[in-house]
């Protein structure tokens, strides 16, 4: 049994990331360890990279390289090609220039956002406008395909540690371009913490991934008991960072569903542009969160149907 409509003052929080209230104290006791540095070397076959406070920081780092000018545009491409683009992405563009959804004469860099965890199709062939790349991987830290080499591609790639594990904070900067990276070092203290949590999860990345393709698998088996199908078909070596369902022939009124959730305490959004709507899916929810989830989701649908 679950409660519905909740005191306000006592939502639970469950987030797009797996950070809970717990991991503040958890994170905190962690054993110094770097760990996580052989990793990235090893994984990146020894290109330049570097810490950042988050994902945000990571992107106006490699937009800075560019000296762009006010009337430049940098060109955001997108997975789904949906107009749908996190402000958090625009905000950073609009710091040096404008930004525009299509190649235009005044492009000086195309980024490209992976979004949700899967990669942009066609990224090889944007090589031919010969214009740098940028390439957005902060949701797909784990993904990998047979058929886009994510992350390989872009001059910059840039990567949001938070959307993969249970930290508050922290991004990573990695350069395909040979010439060393110039960014400002974070305090000694931020970064031994972020390597402390790092190097504890890296070495269980299996167990994360096992865990997050079942919770996904779980969510996906619920919510097609509500007649609610996720919205991107499964792919080999994806890791979602999200479960993206689509609206279908159920009468819900998106943004509605937006607010009735927050209000019990789940992190979620419409994905604007389509009829499809995004809600946590990472390894620290278990079946009774998932359960919960789906009780929430029924009974806004009694309630406005």
């Amino acid at each position: 049994m679950f409660i519905i409509n909740p005191d306000k003052y006592s939502l639970p929080a469950y987030r797009i990331g797996p950070f809970t209230t717990r991991d503040v104290a958890f994170n905190h006791q962690l054993p110094v360890r770097n760990d996580i540095d052989s990793y990235l070397e090893t994984r990146f076959s020894g290109k330049p990279f570097a810490f950042t406070k988050n994902g945000r920081s990571a992107i106006y780092e490699a937009l800075a390289h560019y000296k762009l000018q006010r009337e430049d545009v940098v060109t955001i491409l997108t997975t789904t090609e949906n107009f749908y683009i996190s402000g958090c992405v625009t905000t950073e563009i609009e710091k040096f220039c404008k930004w525009s959804r299509k190649i235009e004469s005044e492009t000086k860099v195309i980024f490209v956002n992976h979004e949700f965890g899967y990669p942009y199709k066609n990224l090889i062939s944007l090589k031919s406008h010969r214009l740098p790349i940028i390439e957005d991987c902060c949701t797909t830290f784990f993904s990998q395909s047979p058929h886009t080499p994510i992350g390989e591609v872009g001059d910059f790639s840039v990567y949001s540690f938070p959307k993969f594990f249970p930290i508050q904070s922290g991004g990573l900067l990695v350069s395909n371009l040979k010439t060393a990276l110039k960014v400002p070092a974070l305090a000694a203290n931020e970064l031994q913490y972020y390597k402390n949590v790092l190097s504890y999860y890296i070495s269980q990345t299996d167990e994360i991934l096992f865990t997050r393709k079942n919770r996904y698998e779980l969510l996906s088996k619920y919510l097609q008991e509500l007649n609610l199908f996720e919205r991107f078909a499964s792919e080999p070596g994806v890791v979602p960072s999200v479960f993206m369902f689509r609206k279908g022939a159920v009468n819900m009124d998106l943004p509605a569903l937006k607010t009735y959730l927050w209000a019990h305490g789940i992190q979620c959004s419409v994905f604007y542009g389509e009829e499809s709507f995004f809600i946590p899916a990472h390894q620290a929810l278990s079946e009774g969160d998932i359960l919960y989830f789906k009780e929430v989701i029924q009974s806004f649908i009694n309630q406005t149907s």
